[in-house]
């Protein structure tokens, strides 16, 4: 394999380097290999982040070395378009990137940006989220299972107040819960939703659900994570691969069926997929995330 090649893709020429370059040393995975994921779901993860203000996740020399979250679309050619948003602290626009196309995300890859990260809006109007998302997050010894379990006590607390949901792993320890709204609802009532939901559920189970960052009280508890509904924050995507292993590992979708029967088998790592097994799920099932770019719901007592 050489370490360098130029291709075309959706009409842009692309020079990609350091092709033979190891980023997950331990099992020995390719900078090829990943832009290879990435190409081939493109089409699937590309409705989940398009329009969307990215953080990019980049780890220029792999996941053993350093990484920094980039937020102004460092060196970007000039056809690949960008996000401009106010930043108040800042006192001027961040140049977010837009992955709009196969193209772009190929040339975020190249660029050593393993993993995914939009906002919760669709530029431009940034105020207004699409869904609720709960990142649920154990302390050891809690770990995946017990994410799980939290994750399950979740949805059957929002389909209460008449949410649907959908799920999947975060890639590592925790699980995401998803409720879309795609109708009017601020980030202030939706963040102040979804705190009063984490809230309720750690005063109602105290020892095993935390609503607060603190990590003295984390030990052996999943903290229900209410604050990335926020104007500024960003979630990783479904789809995105993820660099906290030492194999790459994919924020994949999951049905709830799935999550319970994991929990039932003791299976934490049924819930860690690969590159090639989520490339598989997507040819057997095809989107299980899909809903949550078209199922409408009003936030409640919006």
């Amino acid at each position: 394999m050489a370490s360098e090649a130029t291709v075309e893709v959706g009409g842009r020429e692309l020079r990609l380097t350091g092709l033979r370059r190891v980023l997950f040393p331990v099992t020995g995975v390719t900078k090829a290999a990943v832009l290879d994921y990435y190409a081939r779901i493109a089409p699937t993860l590309l409705p989940h982040i398009r329009g969307r203000a990215m953080t990019l996740k980049r780890y220029p020399g792999g996941v053993a070395g350093p990484h920094f979250y980039d937020k102004h679309c460092a060196g970007r050619p000039d056809w690949l378009p960008t996000a401009p948003m106010w930043s108040d602290r800042k006192g001027e626009d961040i140049a977010f990137c837009r992955i709009d196309d196969t193209a772009s995300l190929i040339w975020a890859v190249d660029q050593g940006s393993l993993e995914m990260h939009p906002l919760l809006s669709v530029a431009p109007d940034f105020d207004t989220p699409t869904a609720l998302a709960f990142d649920l997050d154990p302390g050891e010894p809690a770990g995946l299972l017990e994410a799980a379990e939290i994750a399950l006590v979740l949805r059957d607390m929002l389909a209460g107040v008449g949410l649907r949901t959908w799920v999947k792993s975060s890639g590592s320890r925790g699980v995401q819960v998803y409720a879309p709204l795609n109708s009017p609802a601020g980030f202030a009532s939706a963040k102040a939703f979804a705190r009063s939901v984490a809230e309720l559920m750690a005063a109602r189970m105290p020892d095993r659900v935390v609503a607060r960052m603190d990590k003295r009280l984390r030990p052996g508890k999943v903290l229900v994570d209410w604050s990335q509904n926020d104007r500024h924050k960003s979630t990783v995507a479904a789809y995105s691969l993820r660099a906290k292993l030492a194999r790459p590992t994919v924020s994949i979708p999951l049905t709830w069926a799935e999550l319970e029967q994991a929990l039932d088998r003791g299976r934490p790592d049924a819930l860690l997929v690969g590159p090639e097994e989520a490339l598989e799920r997507v040819g057997d099932h095809g989107d299980l995330f899909a809903p949550v770019l078209t199922c409408v719901q009003p936030l409640p007592g919006g």
